[in-house]
């Protein structure tokens, strides 16, 4: 079965494609087709996302699922023209929480993923950098100024659990990779030592260790099961050895790894 969707917002549509995704992915069997339509914030570009849509059910021979987060009220009017099922998530919600705070909702457009907030928006940069700067152990000397340091072995998800909890939360997250040299010392490498607080280990299935490390160096010692499996063994004991607090990333999304190591650390969103 397959179903065309659409994103629609007036500003980038992050919003809307989280939600929307979010709801989709309870409904097993259905092929989405799914098409984002940003910055829908005059008429023209709201008459055009209409024919795209009623193009699409042409095709279909089914009505589209749309997924709204516009503010203003004339160009969503403007959507519900087309033959599409509308599920206005701003209008679902706002409602309510009018009615809980007893507070007319202001309808600004783009104040979710704005820059309004300065301070918060380069703080997040700010991360990003760090975490850019700081990756793969490639430097170690900022790591005073680290929030968390993520350690593990090559390919085990570091470097995008880095990057995201960046620019999600604005944490500064540096990450060290755990060589084989570094596991037959069975110690910590020199660098962490000192920030053995601050570490957080990430570990993986050696089978899905070993097809991800394949596509990047197929056919080498570094990628064969038994080299994952005997890396992952030891690392494993080594943060059970150390009383390193870690999380196996194999069958989780970075969305979920990051959740998790919060909650494991105590760490929170920085607040501006």
């Amino acid at each position: 079965m397959k179903r065309s969707v659409f994103f629609i917002s007036d500003r980038t549509g992050i919003t809307a494609e989280m939600l929307g995704q979010a709801l989709l992915s309870q409904f097993d069997g259905v092929d989405f087709a799914e098409t984002t339509l940003p910055f829908i914030d005059n008429e023209a570009t709201a008459r055009d996302a209409v024919a795209r849509i009623n193009a699409a059910a042409d095709h279909d021979g089914e009505p589209p699922l749309i997924f709204d987060t516009m503010v203003r009220p004339e160009l969503r009017a403007v959507i519900r023209e087309s033959r599409g099922v509308v599920l206005d998530l701003f209008q679902t919600f706002v409602p309510s929480i009018e009615q809980t705070l007893g507070v007319k909702c202001q309808y600004r457009v783009g104040k979710a993923h704005s820059a309004e907030n300065v301070s918060q928006y380069e703080t997040r940069i700010e991360a990003v950098n760090f975490a850019l700067s700081n990756d793969d152990g490639a430097v170690t000397k900022y790591y005073e100024q680290a929030d968390l340091i993520l350690v593990g072995v090559s390919r085990s998800g570091k470097t995008p659990t880095s990057l995201y909890l960046a620019m999600q939360f604005g944490i500064r997250a540096a990450n060290y990779p755990i060589t084989e040299e570094d596991l037959d010392n069975e110690g910590l490498p020199k660098p962490l030592k000192p920030h053995r607080h601050k570490l957080f280990g990430l570990t993986i299935n050696p089978e899905r260790l070993q097809q991800i490390r394949t596509e990047r160096r197929a056919n080498s010692r570094y990628a064969s099961i038994e080299q994952c499996r005997l890396e992952v063994a030891a690392v494993e004991r080594l943060y059970q050895h150390l009383n390193i607090p870690w999380l196996d990333t194999t069958s989780r999304s970075v969305e979920e790894i990051a959740t998790k190591i919060l909650a494991a650390t105590g760490l929170k969103r920085h607040q501006y």
